[in-house]
């Protein structure tokens, strides 16, 4: 009995000593999970570059458009082209049959060689006019030194006659001189008018202003055209020529980026139409935003000697906006903004997390630019930074994160084979 209560006992003691070091086992493993780090994901700061470009979609235009009208209004006796057709500076492109014109040339030549008459009949006139008064001067002068030296030889009456047609003379001379003054004024408008009417006679040959092609004709032989020579719209030109071999592309830049845009600019062109690129630079802006589309018009001239780009083509443009190289950057998301500081929270060598204001320049969709407050090489925490603390130790999960970025911004661009694929897929146009 006294063994059975004794084997009792010791089990008790047993099962006691059990629970005793099972207790004190559970109560070390809070204290082992309290001393468990947080883990956070981060990232290093690197160098690298930062493109902010704007792609567009712009379209070709001629670089003058110019309608051709004649000076003088006849009949179309001869056209030299047509539409399609190649002409250049000082070219006839068409003749015209204005025959009162002729009529007018030979009148005002009649009348400028009978100017010419006058003058030489007035030339003659002043000779004989000159002679007369040289004699009657002579004998006015004989007769006064002869009543001079004998008074009482010469009448008082012959040597005032005398005097009378001396003075005559001299008159004649002077109205002589006035004619001739007269007769080459004469000449002079009637020379005038017959190099008018000369120059409206060359008129009749219509000539090309400048190198171009002809995109439009609207006259044909024998139709009546209207001279030019007023600002009535309504006269129909000879031929509207465009001036291709250099042609202006425009592209609608937002408002948001007008302020990026200068002179000199470059802009990589794409011309889906004929598989072509090239590089071009803005040569002029509108400084102007339209009220309806809040864009500003920006052209870039573009060489097009072979005409191989058609007025009215479209192309895709990429326009270098803004661009920073060799700086630092980090990802867009391990930027916290506090207040109107942004903030990064940085690990030291210990893990540790501490908060750091920095200065943030140009910004992509996935990287910034860090002007100051890191080093290349730092880790910077990238999201949910709210649930750490300063100087908190954490467990870093190291990302691979890029460099560099090119941040896109689209204003419309034109994929005309995409376009195509879509409508073969869809079975023709929407």
């Amino acid at each position: 009995m006294l063994k059975q209560v004794a084997r009792i006992l010791a089990a008790a003691g047993a099962l006691a000593g059990i629970v005793a070091i099972s207790a004190c086992h559970s109560n070390g493993a809070p204290a082992a999970t309290a001393a468990a780090m947080p883990a956070a994901q981060v990232a290093a700061a690197q160098r690298g570059d930062i493109s902010h470009v704007l792609t567009l979609a712009g379209q070709f235009q001629p670089y003058q458009v110019v309608d051709v009208h004649p000076k003088v209004s006849g009949y179309m006796k001869k056209i030299n082209v047509d539409i399609g057709d190649i002409v250049h500076q000082g070219e006839t492109i068409a003749i015209l049959e204005v025959p009162e014109l002729k009529a007018q040339v030979e009148q005002t030549a009649f009348e400028v060689k009978q100017s010419l008459e006058e003058i030489t009949r007035a030339q003659h006139e002043i000779k004989r006019a000159e002679a007369l008064n040289f004699a009657q001067h002579a004998e006015y002068v004989r007769l006064k030194q002869a009543a001079a030296t004998r008074p009482g030889l010469i009448a008082q009456q012959e040597l005032d006659n005398a005097q009378s047609q001396d003075l005559s003379s001299q008159a004649q001379v002077d109205a002589a001189k006035a004619a001739m003054a007269a007769a080459q004024q004469h000449a002079e408008a009637a020379r005038a008018d017959n190099e008018r009417v000369q120059a409206l006679e060359s008129y009749t040959s219509v000539i090309a202003p400048l190198d171009g092609v002809v995109i439009w004709r609207y006259a044909d032989t024998g139709a009546l055209i209207q001279g030019g020579t007023t600002s009535n719209t309504s006269d129909l030109p000879i031929v509207r020529i465009s001036q291709s071999a250099l042609l202006r592309l425009r592209v609608p830049v937002p408002e948001d980026d007008v302020r990026f845009i200068h002179e000199g600019d470059q802009v990589s062109v794409r011309v889906d139409a004929i598989d072509r690129s090239f590089t071009g630079k803005v040569v002029r802006f509108t400084r102007d935003v339209n009220f309806e589309t809040r864009t500003m018009e920006t052209e870039v001239d573009v060489e097009n000697r072979n005409l191989s780009i058609a007025p009215g083509m479209y192309a895709n443009t990429l326009l270098q906006l803004e661009e920073a190289k060799n700086i630092v950057t980090i990802p867009v998301e391990a930027l916290v903004l506090r207040g109107q500081q942004e903030t990064a929270y940085v690990l030291d060598s210990a893990n540790r997390v501490h908060i750091r204001d920095v200065e943030v320049g140009l910004q992509g969709q996935k990287l910034a630019q860090i002007v100051s407050g890191l080093q290349p090489g730092e880790r910077v925490i990238l999201g949910g930074q709210e649930k750490y603390q300063e100087g908190e130790e954490v467990s870093p999960l190291m990302t691979n994160e890029p460099a560099s970025e090119v941040y896109h911004e689209t204003g419309g661009t034109i994929d005309m084979k995409g376009e195509e694929a879509a409508q073969q897929s869809t079975g023709g146009p929407s």
